[in-house]
């Protein structure tokens, strides 16, 4: 079982909550158990597990992920131009494994999945979540 999302995002950098759109799908297939990947289909988004309860969270990483990685670099050779969005992502990853128990993701209280956009703002960035059933 395959989906793809297309999402729009509005900022540079941007943390979008993607949980409820992943469990809703996961019960829409009627899946009780196994996993489901996650996976960004951009080098300038990745995927990211973390805490879903304060927004400072997000505001946050986004900030230290610029602190690391600063938008212009007097060395940066890449002709786009967003050598930065391409680091934050191999940083952050472009895919999540999750566990899927009795029809819900497992997940810790407080955390939530995020697509997280290092290029943006863009149109119809894709997000494909596959099941493999237990």
């Amino acid at each position: 079982m395959e989906k793809i999302y297309h999402i729009n995002t509005n900022y540079r950098d941007q943390m979008i909550d993607i949980t409820m759109m992943i469990e809703d799908w996961i019960r829409d297939q009627n899946v009780h158990d196994g996993i489901v990947i996650v996976s960004s289909l951009h080098t300038t988004a990745g995927i990211t597990v973390n805490e879903n309860a304060d927004p400072d969270v997000k505001r946050d990483m986004l900030m230290r992920l610029d602190e690391v990685y600063p938008w212009e670099h007097p060395e940066d050779r890449h002709a786009e131009g967003n050598t930065a969005a391409h680091l934050k992502t191999s940083t952050v990853g472009h895919s999540q494994t999750l566990i899927i128990s009795n029809g819900k993701l497992v997940l810790g209280t407080w955390q939530g999945v995020y697509f997280c956009e290092f290029d943006g703002p863009r149109k119809n960035r894709k997000v494909v979540v596959k099941v493999v059933k237990g």
